[in-house]
């Protein structure tokens, strides 16, 4: 496969997720923010979302302070900022049409649609609506996975797809994870013990019956650490993430990739044999901060055994 192919195909998918993680972390967000709070309690927590998405300095460069209407429509619906779910939907969808001959014409008219949709939202969206447009980035992302398992051959584009999928994935779980305990005005952890948080949590990532089915005893932020953190049959873990991403890594390995596949299966042996308490003996924090230390080299390791090189043509 043409590796510029390949590269369309691994960020379309990338793209995708990316937009539904974000809708996940926006709605664990808005959740909370209907409970009964201290204000300084809201903010902390939509400071962290942005801290861990690495989007502080340019929100608050272009907005000055956070409030929870300006970090929402910033996230969500900000047309100037790549980072934002309607940005991440416009970029599927051109990686999308740049591959229209690889991926099938299902695929492309269900990411076409979803552009086309998106433009109908923006900060004009009511509060009591917002929840809405999240529900429905999610069960956009859904509907386009369920095409493309449903109809595209099983060969080397689909491993691209998965590659691209799987890695954001973990990468966003543990970043959702690290807005809840992370401090976002210094090093330590932000701790939250309440239960209703984490319930939230689970809740947004579609994991609360499925903790109920695991888990007999009641929600603890260490427990639902570990589910999202280490359950290897669960969709959301970053466990079976890895799993997905170190055999989609071997089916397509070549001749330089072998250190690639190599590190991924060294940080999948660490989900895979080590245990939750001694990974996390340093604290949680910390090691979510490895975690996606590891995740970005793959990153750029990817890109650079199989994908277009950054600035080229």
């Amino acid at each position: 496969m043409l590796s510029r192919t390949a590269d369309h195909l691994y960020w379309m998918a990338r793209y995708l997720e990316r937009a539904e993680c974000l809708a996940r972390m926006l709605d664990a967000q808005y959740r909370l923010s209907l409970l009964p709070r201290p204000p300084e309690a809201a903010l902390q927590g939509w400071t962290a979302t942005l801290v861990s998405l690495g989007m502080e300095q340019g929100f608050l460069a272009q907005h000055g302070a956070v409030t929870p209407r300006s970090a929402f429509d910033y996230l969500a619906f900000d047309r100037e900022h790549p980072g934002s779910i309607l940005r991440c939907l416009q970029a599927a969808r051109e990686n999308a049409r740049a591959v229209r001959g690889t991926i099938t014409s299902e695929v492309w008219e269900t990411l076409n649609e979803t552009w086309l949709q998106s433009r109908s939202f923006g900060t004009h969206v009511p509060e009591h609506s917002r929840g809405e447009f999240l529900e429905w980035v999610k069960y956009r992302a859904h509907l386009t996975r369920g095409v493309i398992e449903g109809t595209m051959l099983r060969d080397e584009a689909i491993c691209f797809v998965r590659i691209g999928t799987f890695l954001e994935r973990a990468d966003n779980t543990t970043r959702l994870l690290e807005a809840r305990w992370r401090d976002p005005g210094g090093s330590g952890e932000r701790l939250a013990n309440e239960a209703s948080e984490w319930g939230v949590l689970l809740r947004a990532m579609s994991a609360f019956e499925l903790y109920r089915r695991v888990c007999r005893e009641g929600v603890t932020p260490l427990r639902v650490t570990a589910l999202l953190l280490m359950r290897e049959d669960f969709p959301q873990a970053v466990h079976r993430c890895l799993d997905e991403l170190q055999s989609h890594l071997a089916a397509v390995a070549n001749d330089q990739s072998g250190d690639t596949v190599r590190r991924a299966g060294e940080l999948h042996a660490q989900f895979h044999y080590g245990r939750f308490e001694e990974l996390c003996a340093d604290g949680v924090a910390a090691f979510l901060d490895r975690v996606q230390a590891r995740l970005r080299d793959l990153g750029c390791r990817i890109a650079n055994d199989f994908l277009v090189p950054l600035g080229a043509a």
